[in-house]
């Protein structure tokens, strides 16, 4: 079953029960912040991107290569990793992994 949007206050169950590790989907999407549950299956890489926001990526399950200047980090379940907004970067399964992704949106820095 796909996650649905959640609401405020709403409790969200990040690791299904059941064995598959289900699908990529976004939990929340507001216009500073994003959530979003990604499944990254070993062996596949998803490749090179960039957004604007500050990313967090903590793994939930499994663990993950993340590439990003020149360099590449493996985090493993119960790992986190930051990255400022613009850093171009790719992830590829080392085993089934399932990473909670934050996008912080800056909040209209035209009116500093």
């Amino acid at each position: 079953m796909a996650l649905r949007h959640a609401s405020p206050g709403e409790v969200v169950d990040l690791l299904p029960a059941e064995r598959t590790l289900g699908k990529t989907a976004a939990i929340v999407k507001s216009g500073t912040f994003e959530a979003v549950r990604l499944v990254v299956l070993a062996g596949v890489e998803i490749p090179s991107h960039r957004v604007d926001g500050a990313v967090t990526l903590q793994c939930l399950s499994g663990r993950t290569v993340i590439g990003f200047e020149n360099q590449e980090v493996e985090i493993g379940a119960g790992q986190w990793l930051y990255l400022e907004g613009g850093t171009p970067h790719w992830l590829r399964g080392i085993d089934d992994s399932v990473i909670m992704l934050t996008i912080l949106f800056s909040a209209h820095e035209d009116l500093v």
